[in-house]
């Protein structure tokens, strides 16, 4: 929802929508676990089947039924492993055609559907209460109603601090200095206070004679966002040589004093001071004024959201513990939170988790896009190595997200459909040396691979076993002389063999 509303420091940039590759996210913790731990069980699983099968091998007559098995396979002609293959090639695709139009219908796989669904409350997994929890929220209609998705518009950034004015007066030109000449902090605050005088000044003379002429007015709107800008400017100035209560006061300031002025994004700036100091009752506060559906997002609140309700369970949070009993309803909440604040921005968590390198923020930056990621991140990441275990919460979830939108270009789920023009804006705006990160796009389940697989394997040994009998034969020699040594195990196979190749010849045994 950053791509709408009124946009005070917006501008717009005409971008064509451009085709976004996708990234193969690499594997979280709780994959690697619940893989690790899904070996060890099939592993247990097939050493008890062995030592029953070894301990009933005399009542069962397993060697006997085994011999007979045996006989009867080898009395099998290479016509019959023609077609088993056959078939086998045609069920299997089948099955991947099923599975290729399932996927692309439903997002998912339908195997692994119907196994998570059936078989995982037998083993007592909670795999899907970590990855898919709770539903869209009442208000989704509502938002999507308002959508007018027409252009990507990027925003100033606002934590960014020497970068600004337009050159109108002797406030601006203050302004100017102090962005563009100056060299330090220092420098920087000495100049705006300079500013604060003289549009103080004008501010007042503008008062007086707004009524006069529409001319006035346009005036007075203009020297209140110079008197604005400055006074936020020696907020940020504050922040930054670690007066962060002044900082925070200037700001408060600021938001009651000029409250129509929301687009200039004076929230985010006091959010970044109060988690410097720690103080979360009053950040969630800021977040219940600013954290509205009518109200634009951006990666600052929704994480800054996702962020306070994992504080509260991140300390105490195991993967092992939550696959074992399943999730408590704030460890619910705050996967909910993670992915609703993933939706919005997908790009955060790589920079969060160190898995991309970071650079300096840019000047703008475009809601939504990796340009955002970097300047949140840039500023953010400290805040969340401070909460203990929050990182590593955000590490074992983040992906989920993508489970609920399989097609993010085209249907969202708490928030419009993702911007295909966001990859062509980011590159205008970073640096070329820097890596664009595009949004991440699904993978094709595994079972649609294996059943690709396996058709074209199966396919290919029918084919194989019809044009050369002979080959093959000994190719199945071998391999059941590997499971069954005795030198009588593949006499009929090569005998049956030996009879395709004279039928083939047009020839007769007799």
């Amino acid at each position: 929802m950053a791509d709408r509303g009124g946009v005070g420091e917006a501008a717009a940039v005409g971008a064509s929508p451009a085709s976004v590759p996708g990234l193969n996210p690499t594997l979280g913790r709780r994959e690697r676990l619940r893989a690790g731990l899904a070996g060890t069980g099939a592993s247990l699983w097939f050493v008890a089947g062995l030592g029953l099968l070894y301990a009933l091998r005399i009542p069962l007559r397993l060697c006997e039924n085994l011999a007979a098995v045996t006989v009867f396979l080898n009395s099998l002609t290479p016509k019959f492993y023609v077609a088993l293959t056959g078939t086998s090639s045609l069920i299997s695709g089948l099955i991947f055609i099923f599975e290729w139009w399932y996927f692309h219908k439903h997002g998912t796989s339908f195997i692994e559907q119907v196994s998570v669904s059936h078989l995982q409350p037998l083993m007592g997994g909670t795999e899907s209460s970590i990855s898919e929890p709770g539903s869209p929220s009442r208000n989704r209609e509502n938002e999507t109603s308002r959508q007018n998705l027409s252009e990507c518009k990027v925003w100033r950034n606002p934590l960014n601090l020497f970068r600004g004015a337009e050159y109108r007066s002797c406030a601006t030109a203050y302004v100017l200095l102090a962005e563009e000449e100056a060299t330090t902090i220092v420098d920087a605050e000495r100049l705006f206070k300079q500013a604060l005088k003289a549009g103080e000044t004008i501010y007042r003379q503008s008062q007086q004679c707004q009524h006069q002429s529409p001319q006035h007015e346009a005036q007075l709107r203009r020297d209140t966002n110079v008197l604005v800008y400055i006074k936020r400017r020696l907020a940020m100035c504050a922040r930054k040589l670690g007066r962060i209560r002044e900082a925070v006061k200037i700001m408060r300031d600021l938001m009651k004093e000029f409250p129509p002025l929301t687009m200039l994004n004076i929230h985010e700036n006091l959010l970044e001071s109060l988690l410097e100091l720690q103080a979360y009752p009053d950040v969630q506060a800021v977040l219940a004024k600013y954290d509205d559906i009518s109200l634009p997002k951006s990666a600052a609140i929704c994480y800054t959201a996702a962020l306070l309700k994992t504080r509260t369970v991140s300390e105490k949070f195991s993967p092992e513990t939550a696959s074992r009993r399943g999730l408590s309803t704030a460890e619910i909440n705050a996967v909910e939170a993670i992915h609703r604040a993933v939706e919005f921005n997908p790009h955060v968590p790589k920079y969060l988790l160190e898995m991309k390198s970071l650079i300096l923020p840019p000047e703008h930056i475009l809601k939504r896009g990796d340009s955002e990621a970097i300047a949140y991140a840039f500023f953010h990441l400290q805040h969340w190595k401070r909460i203990e275990g929050a990182l590593n919460l955000l590490q074992c979830t983040w992906e989920g997200t993508f489970r609920m939108i399989p097609y993010p270009l085209e249907k969202g789920h708490l928030f419009y459909p993702y911007p295909s023009c966001t990859e062509t804006a980011d590159r205008e705006l970073l640096p070329t040396f820097h890596h664009v990160s595009v949004y991440p796009k699904k993978e094709l389940p595994l079972f649609i691979h294996f059943t690709a697989g396996f058709c074209s394997s199966t396919a290919m040994i029918a084919i194989l076993t019809h044009q050369f009998p002979e080959i093959m034969g000994i190719f199945a020699k071998a391999v059941l002389g590997l499971w069954c040594p005795q030198p009588w195990a593949s006499s009929g196979f090569e005998e049956n063999t030996q009879d395709l190749k004279s039928e083939d010849l047009g020839l007769s045994s007799g």
